[in-house]
């Protein structure tokens, strides 16, 4: 009985100093980050702006230097020059800056089933199909965007080749005043600036990016940074949060569009054409069904002409970060 008693005070005591241990490991990983500034590239801001709307950003371990940006392919410059170590962005941005050399892997993923991106005419245009486009010029917005990436599929879908169109490459902000001005005939575009269109110049959706386009939103995060343990635990912790950002999105309708009405500085309505596809969003597996979608998006660039040579994208698919709660 006294070897039963003596043992289980022994267990108990080591797992009193397991406990201890653990909780101490915690704590010197929450001061080693103290230590960490993230340098974070932000899409117009929204990032940041919802993250702290959401109450995401008052208890962050780690110092977040923050870069706005008009639209991916700037965010994934400043990556390829190693001037920010991580920035959301769409999937199709993400493989044309890795065909083009740049540094990076994808650290976490999202996806809303293709919503939020879409092909639009304006209110009054005759178009009713891609097919009526023939002829007419459509502003993907920038190269190498999700947009670009729309087009070429929903040109495939509708029996036409680029050379039937005239595609013109503009900034977002360029594009949605060619769009307002008539001076372009249809446009594919995401985020706060198809809320705008769609809202306040009651713009039509001529093609959905459902059933086109993959929906995924990704976290591509420089080589460097991954190599960095420090980083590679505020990545980690950031994607945790932008994970917890879309929870809060589903669970707080109300404040989601009120966030969206101050941010966009548009009406209720306008916001409503942000919510579904934020409140749609789901976390994927950083693995290989990730890769193999990854590869596809490559593979529709490169029949395209966009992009040239081979990838195996399950070397850019980086599976080693922690995903929290």
């Amino acid at each position: 009985m006294k070897q039963s008693v003596s043992r289980r005070r022994a267990l108990a005591i080591g797992a009193s100093a397991i406990g201890l241990g653990f909780r101490r490991a915690i704590a010197e990983q929450a001061a080693d980050l103290k230590n960490v500034t993230l340098r974070v590239g932000d899409q117009t801001g929204a990032t940041q702006s919802k993250l702290k709307a959401a109450g995401l950003l008052d208890d962050v371990p780690y110092k977040i230097e923050w870069s706005v940006y008009a639209a991916a392919v700037n965010l994934h410059e400043a990556l390829k020059a190693g001037a920010i170590d991580t920035g959301l962005a769409g999937d199709a941005p993400t493989i044309s800056a890795i065909a083009g050399g740049s540094p990076i892997q994808v650290a976490a993923a999202w996806s809303n089933g293709g919503k939020g991106v879409d092909l639009i005419v304006p209110h009054n245009s005759s178009a009713q199909s891609i097919a009526d486009l023939r002829g007419k010029t459509i502003s993907p917005t920038t190269r190498g965007s999700i947009g670009q990436y729309l087009v070429i599929g929903a040109l495939k879908q509708g029996g036409l080749a680029a050379a039937d169109v005239t595609l013109a490459f503009l900034a977002p902000t360029d594009a949605a005043a060619a769009f307002s001005a008539g001076g372009i005939d249809a446009w594919s575009i995401w985020g706060v600036y198809r809320a705008r269109a769609l809202g306040a110049l009651k713009a039509r959706v001529l093609v959905p990016g459902e059933g086109i386009i993959t929906g995924l939103f990704v976290l591509p995060a420089s080589r460097a940074a991954l190599a960095d343990p420090g980083k590679t635990q505020a990545i980690a912790d950031f994607a945790d949060r932008i994970e917890r950002g879309y929870r809060w999105s589903r669970a707080n309708k109300d404040a989601q569009l009120a966030w969206y009405k101050s941010f966009a500085k548009q009406d209720k309505d306008t916001a409503e054409f942000l919510y579904d596809e934020e409140a749609s969003c789901r976390r994927v597996a950083a693995d290989d069904a990730l890769a193999r979608q990854l590869q596809t998006v490559f593979a529709t660039w490169v029949e395209a002409g966009v992009l040239k040579g081979n990838l195996d994208l399950r070397e850019y698919v980086y599976r080693e970060l922690k995903i929290g709660t």
